[in-house]
């Protein structure tokens, strides 16, 4: 009831009376005026004036799953959210709901997590309304090799969305990591439950950094806030963030990896430069030429062999 208040409110943008508010959705002036305390409750600005009714100033920077869905227009991403103030971390939930049988495009969202972690067990510090902390549940028909492509899809995605929705161009760090200015602004963690040639589902976890003060932030990351000047919309953000997933998801699904590919060639730092890359206990050096179809990176060493590296860390050289 509290979303089909909030929606009536915002079509009218004028005062409207508790009588014409119960009458409309056919619940009692009492029922009506609880509703309106709980959404003040949880930060909406609902101003009340006799004579003239209830009219809604401001809607709080919250990922509600109301806000989230509206005008959300997706085919399946987002159709079931589950939302928590904090968790210990989204992808553990995430997890247990695909060992559950959750559909693909579940998702999970978190205000704040106490656990949020990243690659390689490091962790993602996430403080309370700040960032966006998701993970999403997909169910792709694909081998296990071939999933890093989707950690490339969703880093193409977070990109795309940035630039339509504050015009900041954001770049890729293979294979996880997006920058702004060499900064760290959001990282992706893939995750996967599969069996030896099938997949039987993906979680995929994004933490991207919004409105963090600068001096929140760790060394060598920031924030859209410090890159742009202003407080963004997480809600807008994300629904942007998510359209952008479904698109290029469905894009994939549909004709295959090469028009991904292409997208994060446009997007990418790596390739180009001389890189290390620290895997399974080995250091490699040489020239990041390309990404394969499945997404992993190509190195040309000096020796002029061609090593293709599914993870790893890769850093720049000086």
């Amino acid at each position: 009831m509290k979303e089909k208040i909030l929606d009536y409110l915002n079509k009218k943008h004028d005062y409207l009376s508790g009588d014409q508010i119960s009458k409309h959705l056919g619940i009692s002036r009492q029922g009506l005026w609880k509703h309106i305390q709980e959404l003040k409750d949880s930060g909406y600005e609902i101003v009340a004036v006799p004579h003239l009714g209830y009219r809604l100033e401001s809607c709080p920077d919250r990922l509600f799953v109301f806000e989230v869905a509206r005008n959300l227009n997706t085919k399946f991403i987002g159709k079931k959210i589950h939302y928590f103030d904090y968790l210990a971390s989204t992808m553990d939930l995430a997890m247990q709901l695909g060992m559950d049988e959750a559909a693909s495009g579940s998702l999970v969202l978190a205000e704040s997590q106490i656990k949020g972690r990243g690659r390689l067990g490091r962790g993602w510090f996430s403080p309370k309304y700040k960032g966006i902390y998701l993970s999403l549940i997909l169910r792709p028909k694909i081998l296990p090799a071939t999933c890093p492509i989707l950690t490339l899809m969703s880093a193409v995605s977070i990109c795309e969305a940035v630039k339509e929705v504050i015009d900041l161009d954001a770049q890729i760090k293979w294979p996880n990591d997006v920058l702004i200015h060499n900064k760290k602004v959001a990282g992706i963690l893939t995750e996967m439950n599969a069996e030896v040639d099938k997949v039987n589902f993906v979680v995929i976890g994004i933490g991207l950094n919004v409105n963090n003060d600068k001096k929140s932030l760790i060394a060598g990351a920031t924030s859209l806030k410090e890159q742009q000047g202003v407080e963004i919309s997480r809600v807008v953000l994300l629904q942007e963030i998510l359209r952008r997933i479904e698109n290029n998801y469905l894009l994939l699904v549909d004709k295959g990896s090469s028009e991904i590919i292409n997208k994060w060639r446009n997007f990418t730092l790596t390739l180009g430069t001389r890189v290390k890359v620290h895997y399974q206990n080995k250091h490699i050096e040489g020239q990041a030429t390309d990404i394969d179809a499945d997404g992993a990176l190509l190195i040309r060493k000096d020796s002029g062999l061609i090593q293709k590296i599914s993870s790893g860390d890769v850093t720049a050289c000086r």
